[in-house]
């Protein structure tokens, strides 16, 4: 297994900027539109209201990235207490190593500890890998949320956080 450090950082870091712009281009091409256009700042991911983190191979390179953002009950149609999952992104060289993974049960336990109540997120049909991920580690279909709703393509997810 490769040495990865897995940090916090906000979500206007530079590292996280660049590999934002990285999973942008992907999205771009797979869905051949303009990428994801969910409006988000960097404020959303501020302890304890969200969490961002960044992945960094042996050499200090960031490889993955995650984080998460409080939602309440709105005409989006999330729910209060719902942590929602953003920008989980693994650059094609670092992806098979579990990254994604490990960034993914880091951000569970954080919002579990911040006291929300379950984890959304909302993927594409494009993305089997995302998909395949999220079932494997007990995310559920449900009702559709956010900006992509109404969009064929989008897939909801979510997942009971539970409280130990």
């Amino acid at each position: 297994m490769m040495r990865m450090l897995i940090r916090q950082v906000r979500y206007d870091h530079p590292d996280a900027v660049k590999l934002n712009d990285q999973v942008q281009l992907e999205y771009a091409e797979r869905y051949e539109d303009e990428g994801d256009v969910t409006p988000l700042d960097a404020t959303m991911f501020v302890p304890p209201r969200g969490l961002y983190l960044i992945a960094y191979d042996a050499e200090g390179r960031p490889v993955a990235t995650g984080g998460w953002r409080s939602q309440e009950t709105n005409a989006e149609n999330y729910r209060d207490g719902d942590a929602e999952l953003k920008r989980m992104y693994v650059v094609p060289e670092a992806r098979g190593l579990g990254l994604a993974r490990r960034i993914l049960a880091a951000l569970e336990d954080d919002a579990r500890v911040a006291g929300r109540i379950r984890m959304v997120l909302e993927t594409g049909d494009k993305q089997p890998e995302a998909i395949a991920l999220y079932r494997s580690t007990g995310y559920e279909p449900c009702e559709k949320f956010g900006h992509y709703r109404n969009h064929d393509s989008s897939r909801c997810f979510a997942k009971p956080l539970g409280h130990s």
